[in-house]
């Protein structure tokens, strides 16, 4: 599951016909004084300037103002920028048009094991976490598509009549029609308004969840998925973010600052295993990494050659449970050659490298593991009949 901050949510929704307020999302003062001078709306609208990233509770932490003019706006934005809210600092901010309004309400579909559900209350805002009892609920079966008759019940159930209903009814089909086509897991809108003049109902703010190993069914999907542990992404974490998207399989890495030792697992769950034998005998996780699926052996060398530049480890995992399809030999290759780049540039020295795995092709795999010893690594190899946490506990005892 992928979090996308509130600008390409608010994009997506547009794309399936729900209006949405003139926004803009900008990292800079010049950026934001250039916008202003092409785009009408910023000088001749009341704004909303609110901070751009994986935050709650922004209006809480002052990241959100309203009402400001262009010059309020500037401001805000200098302001806002480089503010460190936590483990965040603040690298961009949302400035949209204020839409005039009366009521807030609520909407929302949500991925279950069954299918989907579409959720909607006559409250918004806030208001929504203390009156839950008030949000109604419509179950949508697997590749199953809501009736306009159900959603407008469904509307008269949360108590809108006549007209706003049938508007409500109408802003959830295309909610539903976007979750669905745009592979979400989850889209909220809190609120939805009816806009003072014309009545239209207008998305003020969005939360989205999209699977992200549905990227590469999306062309357009031009921006980037919101960190979802207080924290941008490094910039190695996204280079194998870019490798995973191109791949049959999978490889994902996440980075852990202070540990010393560092994991390169086959299989999701191997690397949940690994990890918490670590963490259980007391040792300092550097980072989180897993292939699976029988990547190619270039995408597990990037892999490699991002946990072999994590800084200040002492040892790395490489472990697995006995394979089914993933050719060991194969995806062994990628990791020798990643080792061997790394070696050549200096970042090996004084790491002790662990390997547990079984599968096809495990006894090519294992000896040309094996074999890296005479080439001068500090090397340690073992076959499918040694449990998998012994590595882990002779790792941590350092091979005592």
């Amino acid at each position: 599951m992928a979090k996308v901050l509130e600008g390409p949510g608010m994009g997506l929704m547009k794309k399936w016909g729900i209006s949405v307020p003139n926004y803009a999302v900008v990292g800079s003062v010049d950026e934001f004084n250039t916008l202003s001078e092409t785009d009408d709306w910023l000088r001749k609208s009341k704004l909303v300037a609110k901070a751009h990233e994986a935050l709650g509770s922004r209006f809480k932490l002052g990241l959100v103002k309203v009402g400001l003019d262009l010059a309020g706006a500037k401001a805000v934005v200098r302001e806002m920028l480089g503010r460190q809210v936590g483990s965040i600092t603040v690298s961009q901010v949302i400035v949209s048009e204020m839409v005039p309004h009366k009521d807030e309400y609520y909407l929302a579909v949500k991925s279950t094991r069954e299918g989907a559900d579409v959720l909607v209350a006559n409250c918004g805002g806030i208001e929504v976490e203390a009156n839950w009892d008030r949000v109604k609920k419509l179950t949508v079966d697997v590749g199953q598509t809501p009736a306009h008759d159900a959603l407008e019940k469904l509307a008269m159930e949360a108590r809108f009549a006549g007209l706003l209903a049938r508007k409500v009814a109408d802003f959830a089909g295309k909610l539903f029609a976007c979750f669905d086509n745009e592979d979400a897991q989850y889209l909220e809108v809190n609120p939805v308004v009816a806009r003072e003049g014309d009545g239209e109902l207008v998305a003020l703010d969005a939360v989205t969840l999209l699977d992200g190993d549905a990227k590469f069914r999306h062309a357009d999907w031009n921006f980037s998925f919101a960190a979802e542990f207080g924290r941008a992404y490094t910039k190695n974490e996204v280079e194998v973010m870019a490798v995973d998207s191109k791949i049959k399989g999978s490889v994902k890495f996440i980075e852990i600052p202070g540990g010393d030792t560092a994991m390169l697992p086959a299989g999701g769950g191997a690397s949940v295993y690994y990890s918490d034998a670590v963490v259980a005998r007391g040792g300092k996780l550097a980072n989180y990494a897993e292939y699976s699926g029988d990547p190619p052996d270039w995408a597990v060398e990037v892999l490699t050659e991002k946990v072999c530049s994590l800084p200040g480890i002492k040892n790395i995992i490489v472990g697995g449970a006995i394979a089914n399809f993933t050719d060991v030999q194969k995806t062994f290759g990628g990791i020798i050659a990643g080792f061997r780049k790394a070696k050549a540039e200096g970042k090996l020295n004084g790491v002790k490298i662990w390997v547990r795995r079984g599968g096809p092709r495990e006894k090519e795999g294992l000896d040309a593991m094996r074999a890296l010893s005479e080439e001068g690594f500090d090397i340690h190899v073992f076959d499918r009949h040694t449990p998998l946490t012994d590595i882990v506990d002779t790792a941590l005892r350092g091979g005592k």
